[in-house]
C-alpha cells in the first residue's frame, strides 16, 4: 500500500511535540481513539519516537501449524517484516491485545536497530526485555514475556490496516512515541495539526514556568487577557522554534 513519506523538517518538528498535545488537538478534530492502549516504552533512553507504521497482522495461533519449523520459511511474514523496515518506519504489529507471548526478542530487535527502523509497537510482550531496553531502538510493547509469539500468534498479513491496542493502524500513519506512550497520527492530519501543535508547546513551556513560580492554572490555562500580554512579550524574546508564528 503506497503512501506519502513525510519530510525530514517534519520529522524534527514532531519530536518536539509531546503525546499529549497531539491527543488534545486531536481530540478537538474528533479523533479520541488515537492512543495506543496498554503499552509501555521498554527503553531506557527518553529519544522520542518518530515514524511511519510498517504493519504486521497475527491471528491466533493453531498449534499443529505454528510450529519452531516455521521459522525456517524466509517468506514468513515476521521475518519479511523485520528485513523490510528502514529508515523512517515504525514496524507496528497486531497480536489481538495478547500479552502472554512475545511478539519478538533481543534478536530480532537487534535486527530492526541495525536496519535503521525507528521504533517497535507491539500490543503483545517483548523477550530478552533485559537486553533490549538498552537498545537505541524505541520499543513499546504491553508485557515483558518470555514464551514464543508461536505459543499465541499467527503472522498473516504485512502493510494493511490493523488494530494495535485498540487503535486502528493505517500503513503510513505517523507512530509518535514519548514517556506516555503512543499516538498514531492519521498520515492526512499531520500537516493539519503540526503548527497548532507547535504553537501549544511554545505557550504551554511558558504557562508551566508561571504556574511554578505560584501564578493560578486559571490565569494561564486556558489564558486570560494578562496571560497573553506576557505571553506576547515572552515569545518576542523566546521566537518560535522552526520559524514558526
Amino acid at each position: 500500500m503506497p503512501y506519502r513519506r513525510i519530510d525530514e523538517l517534519t520529522r524534527a518538528k514532531l519530536k518536539t511535540i509531546s503525546t499529549a498535545t497531539v491527543a488534545t488537538i486531536l481530540h478537538a478534530r474528533g479523533l479520541r481513539n488515537q492512543f495506543i492502549q496498554g503499552v509501555f516504552r521498554l527503553t531506557e533512553h527518553r529519544r522520542p519516537m518518530v515514524g511511519q507504521a510498517f504493519t504486521l497482522r497475527h491471528i491466533p495461533a493453531r498449534e499443529d501449524i505454528d510450529q519452531r519449523e516455521i521459522f525456517r520459511d524466509p517468506k514468513h511474514p515476521q521475518r519479511v517484516g523485520v528485513e523490510s523496515v528502514g529508515p523512517g518506519d515504525v514496524f507496528v504489529m497486531d497480536c489481538h491485545r495478547d500479552p502472554t507471548s512475545a511478539s519478538l526478542g533481543g534478536i530480532l530487535a537487534s535486527r530492526l536497530q541495525s536496519r535503521g527502523c525507528e521504533g517497535f509497537v507491539s500490543d503483545a510482550g517483548i523477550r530478552d526485555s533485559d537486553y533490549a531496553a538498552t537498545l537505541d531502538l524505541p520499543i513499546y510493547v504491553a508485557s515483558r514475556s518470555a514464551p514464543t509469539n508461536l505459543t499465541r500468534q499467527h503472522g498473516v498479513e504485512l502493510n494493511v490496516p490493523i488494530g494495535c491496542g485498540g487503535v486502528p493502524v493505517y500503513p503510513g500513519d505517523v507512530m509518535l512515541g514519548d514517556g506516555d506512550g503512543v499516538m498514531v497520527i492519521p498520515l492526512e492530519y499531520v500537516d493539519d495539526i503540526l503548527p497548532e501543535a507547535l504553537r501549544m508547546e511554545h505557550y504551554e513551556s511558558f504557562a508551566q514556568a508561571h504556574i511554578l513560580a505560584g501564578a493560578k492554572v486559571t490565569d494561564f490555562y486556558p489564558a486570560k487577557e494578562e496571560a497573553l500580554r506576557l505571553y506576547a512579550a515572552y515569545k518576542a524574546q523566546n521566537p518560535m522554534p522552526f520559524g514558526e508564528e
